[in-house]
């Protein structure tokens, strides 16, 4: 062996060199304390202030009058209702957007993109115009109204509708949380469980829920929150009816519109408490989606 195979075997593997930052490309303390105090003004301005007056309002003329606003048999009605339109449009949501997603992201087929911007349509429409579609399908002068008046069906202005247009501007959530996850997680678990025996279902459960399961969490919550919360699409299917068609969103708007607005920003405070859960439940998932990502092999 010559000396030089010796020097350079024997020679030590040279530290990659650490890449230093320039003072360039680092913001000065002027701008970043404005970008900062810019934003945080924004935050205060926009966010924190109304959400703080929504609880000052509410409670401004005591907690007897809160409490008997939000125990009201209209508004007790409007709450039955939201809980019942999310109770069955989040399953459904959630099953669809499964499917979706599993479908999009573990096969190739004719027409995949047309699905995608067909998940898409409802971010991209107006929820008063999803409402009016539904008028249109089932109204008394609507497409199937004649069919629906003849067998006594009703669906607008009562709960089949709410749900409806409900379903329609919630089913993205889900899907569009989880198609970019499970396209980044591949197919490589499902083929080897399907190559050792695993049947369909025994691979999803075992191998491919495990791996989702904090998306699609994190999905079903921007869900049920914009469920909760519509007001677009359910305001045009509804016919406000009190104690029956309206949900909290169009109790508010009700009371507000009759100068009631102790009544009215109490109720709206139960919206904000929603905002508030599911706020802290989305921080939750995202801390928990962080922690369980892969990290780098130089990292470990």
């Amino acid at each position: 062996m010559t000396a030089v195979a010796i020097v350079s075997i024997a020679a030590p593997a040279r530290a990659e060199p650490v890449p230093v930052i320039g003072a360039a490309t680092l913001e000065p303390a002027l701008v970043r304390a404005l970008l900062i105090g810019g934003a945080l003004a924004f935050l205060t301005l926009f966010l924190f202030v109304p959400l703080v007056a929504v609880f000052a309002e509410a409670l401004k003329k005591g907690w007897s009058v809160y409490l008997d606003a939000v125990s009201e048999p209209d508004a007790w009605s409007a709450m039955r209702l939201t809980l019942l339109t999310a109770a069955i449009a989040v399953p459904l949501n959630l099953v669809f957007g499964v499917a979706a997603a599993w479908t999009i992201a573990k096969f190739e087929f004719r027409g995949k993109s047309l699905l995608l911007t067909l998940i898409d349509l409802p971010f991209s429409v107006s929820p008063v115009i999803s409402g009016l579609i539904y008028v249109l399908l089932f109204g008394a002068q609507g497409w199937f109204g004649p069919w629906l008046r003849e067998h006594d069906v009703q669906i607008l202005f009562a709960v089949p509708g709410i749900v409806l247009a409900t379903l329609f501007v919630t089913f993205p959530f889900v899907a569009r949380e989880l198609i970019p996850l499970m396209q980044s997680q591949g197919n490589e678990e499902e083929e080897a469980a399907l190559v050792l025996g695993a049947s369909g279902w025994r691979t999803f459960w075992h191998v491919t829920l495990p791996n989702i399961k904090w998306g699609l969490l994190y999905g079903v919550i921007l869900c049920n929150a914009r469920a909760m919360g519509e007001f677009g699409a359910v305001s045009v299917v509804s016919g406000h009816i009190r104690g029956e068609t309206n949900t909290i969103p169009l109790q508010v708007e009700i009371l507000y519109n009759e100068y009631n607005f102790a009544a009215a920003f109490a109720v709206a405070s139960l919206l904000a408490l929603l905002a508030l859960v599911t706020l802290a439940l989305k921080s939750l998932i995202e801390w928990r989606l962080h922690d369980g990502a892969p990290h780098p092999k130089g990292d470990e």
